[in-house]
């Protein structure tokens, strides 16, 4: 062990290095009836100081982080049923014109991810569906009906881009093309 972080919270549902490494974000489950500003913590990785513990207010917890591969944005999915787009650079300020809607989460951890040219954002769903988000315009432009149970994970292939893997919460995994 190199170093040892300490939110003082409940779970951490999620990490997130940022771009050169010397930040990175947790998600946690930290949502009270009356604040949330925990949900999204940003730590120095030197020094292993929190940075900001003020990055989303709204009472959601995160399950999911995700970085943009060519912009400096992030994408905090929501037990509220949509995305939330945030600056990846200090303060960390979430962008309040746009928002990636339709998908459900219904309290499972369902992920979500970049396409690798930045273009596209893919999620699961509650109800088995990949969702398929314009990153530019956060509209859906396609959903394929993919699992009978809980779309948990959607996936990009690292080399072959037209190749997506998802799973289900019964443990079924699928390859598109």
């Amino acid at each position: 062990v190199l170093r040892v972080y300490k939110a003082a919270v409940q779970q951490t549902l999620d990490i997130l290095f940022l771009h050169e490494g010397r930040e990175f974000l947790t998600s946690t489950d930290a949502v009270s009836r009356d604040s949330a500003d925990r949900t999204i913590i940003a730590w120095d990785f030197q020094s292993a100081a929190k940075i900001s513990n003020q990055i989303f207010h709204e009472r959601y917890t995160c399950p999911s982080l995700t970085l943009h591969p060519k912009e400096s944005t992030f994408v905090a999915q929501t037990n509220g049923n949509y995305m939330a787009l945030f600056s990846a650079q200090r303060p960390y300020r979430i962008n309040k014109k746009k928002r990636y809607e339709g998908h459900k989460v219904e309290g499972f951890a369902v992920g979500c991810e970049f396409s690798p040219d930045g273009t596209l954002l893919v999620t699961g769903s509650s109800d088995g569906k990949v969702f398929f988000y314009n990153y530019h315009t956060a509209r859906i432009i396609r959903t394929l009906s993919a699992h009978k149970e809980a779309c948990v994970s959607a996936i990009f292939h690292p080399v072959l881009p037209s190749l997506l893997a998802t799973c289900d919460w019964a443990g079924e995994i699928k390859i598109w093309q």
